[in-house]
C-alpha cells in the first residue's frame, strides 16, 4: 500500500496533466511488447502492429535497451526514465534525461540492479561517460516516432476522455471528491490517499501538490516516482474503449467512412466512441471548438449522435445508430442495434468473461507489475 499523506495546502495543488506524458508511454508501452509473448489482450492489435514497426526500422536493439532500464516485474526502474520536463514534450523530456546529474544516474541505476544487467552501459555511466544518456535518448525518441506518435491522436483521445470526465468532477464537486472517484485502486480517506501497490511506503508531499497523469499504456495499478525528493506524481491507467486503437482495426471500412461522412466529421464520429465535451473533441482532433461543434451537430440530426447536459457541460455521444456505422455492424432484421459493451469493458479473448479496466497486469515505479518506486 502506498499512503499519500496531503496537507491542506496540497489539496490546492491537485492537478491532472492536460495530455498524456511522452516519456511514461513510452517506457510503458515496452512493458506490453517485451519480453515476447506477454502483454495485456487490449493492446493486442497495436502489439502486433508494433513488433512489426520496429522489427522494419531495425529499432528491436533500442526496445530492448528500454525493457533493459525499465523491466515490466521489476520491483522498480529509475525515475530518470520519466523527468518532470517531459510534461512540455519529448523534446523537453529527453534534453533533462540527457541533463541528469552524474551522480543520481549512478544511485539509480545502482539502486535497479542495472550493473548486473547492462554492465558495460552502466560502468561507463560510472566513468563519467555521457554517452550512454546519448544513446539512450537516441533509443526512446526513435522507439517514440516508430510505434507511439503514429497512434497519439488515438491514444490522447482516451487520455483526454479521462481527464475531461475527471475536471468535470472537480468543477463540480472540488478536490475530495476527486480524488474519491478514483476508487477502487485509490481510497481516499482525507487527509491520506491509500493506492494499491505492491509494497509498503508512504509519500508526504509537504505541500508540494500532486500531479495526476492518466496514462494510456499503464495498467492494472497506479505508478508513483520513488524519489521522495522529486515532485510528486501518480500515473494511473484509463478506460479503453475501441476508438483508441489504430484506425485500420476500428470500423471494417475506415475510408469508406471518410468517403460517405467527410474526413473531419469521420473523426468525430470515431473520437464520440468515447462521450466527449465540444471543448475535448476539438484538442483530440486538434479542430476549433465551432467547428466541432457544427460536425456533431450534422452528426446529431442524422441520428448518429446525442448531446445531454450535464451540470455545467454538455456531453456528446453516439447512437446506437452512429456506434453500429462506425464498428460496420448491421442491425438485425427486427431492427435492433447489435448491443456493444459498455466503454471500459473489454473482452478477454478466447473468453466469454469481461475484464473491467484496470484489472490486468502491472504497475511500476516499480515497474507496472511488481512493486513500487
Amino acid at each position: 500500500m502506498l499512503r499519500i499523506h496531503f496537507e491542506d495546502r496540497d489539496l490546492a495543488r491537485v492537478q491532472i496533466a492536460a495530455e498524456p506524458d511522452p516519456l511514461w508511454e513510452t517506457v510503458l508501452a515496452m512493458h506490453q511488447l517485451v519480453p515476447p509473448g506477454r502483454g495485456v489482450p487490449v493492446f493486442g492489435p497495436w502489439r502486433a502492429r508494433a513488433r512489426s514497426e520496429l522489427d522494419e526500422r531495425g529499432l528491436i536493439p533500442a526496445a530492448r535497451l528500454i525493457a533493459a532500464l525499465a523491466p515490466a516485474h521489476a520491483p522498480y526502474f529509475p525515475d530518470f526514465l520519466t523527468p518532470d520536463a517531459a510534461r512540455d514534450g519529448l523534446a523537453a523530456g529527453l534534453a533533462a534525461l540527457r541533463d541528469t546529474p552524474p551522480g543520481r544516474l549512478v544511485a539509480e541505476t545502482a539502486r535497479a540492479g542495472l550493473p548486473a544487467r547492462l554492465p558495460r552501459w552502466t560502468g561507463a555511466l560510472a566513468a563519467g561517460s555521457r554517452r550512454p544518456l546519448d544513446e539512450l535518448a537516441a533509443a526512446l525518441r526513435d522507439v517514440h516516432r516508430a510505434v507511439i506518435a503514429p497512434d497519439w491522436t488515438e491514444a490522447a483521445s482516451t487520455v483526454d476522455s479521462d481527464r475531461g470526465a475527471r475536471a468535470r468532477t472537480l468543477c463540480r464537486d472540488g478536490v475530495d471528491r476527486l480524488l474519491d472517484a478514483y476508487r477502487p485502486a485509490l481510497r481516499w480517506e482525507p487527509p491520506v490517499l491509500h493506492v494499491d501497490y505492491p509494497h509498503d511506503r508512504d509519500l508526504r508531499l509537504q505541500g508540494r501538490g500532486l500531479r495526476l497523469i492518466p496514462s494510456h499504456f499503464c495498467w492494472r495499478r497506479p505508478i508513483a516516482l520513488a524519489d521522495p525528493g522529486l515532485p510528486p506524481v501518480l500515473v494511473h491507467p484509463v478506460e479503453h474503449t475501441a476508438s483508441w486503437a489504430p484506425a485500420t482495426t476500428r470500423g471494417r471500412h475506415p475510408q469508406a467512412l471518410c468517403t460517405l461522412l467527410g474526413r473531419t466529421r469521420a473523426r468525430i464520429l470515431a473520437a464520440l466512441d468515447a462521450p466527449a465535451t465540444t471543448g475535448e473533441l476539438a484538442r483530440r482532433l486538434r479542430v476549433s471548438a465551432p467547428s466541432a461543434s457544427e460536425h456533431v451537430s450534422a452528426l446529431r440530426e442524422a441520428n448518429l449522435a446525442r448531446s445531454r447536459r450535464d451540470g455545467g457541460c454538455v456531453i456528446h455521444a453516439l447512437t446506437p445508430l452512429g456506434t453500429a456505422l462506425l464498428h460496420g455492424e448491421l442491425a438485425p432484421a427486427g431492427g435492433a442495434v447489435p448491443q456493444r459493451r459498455p466503454p471500459g469493458l473489454t473482452a478477454v479473448p478466447g473468453s466469454s468473461a469481461l475484464r473491467l479496466p484496470g484489472s490486468g497486469p502491472a504497475p511500476r515505479r516499480s515497474g507496472p507489475a511488481a512493486a513500487g518506486r
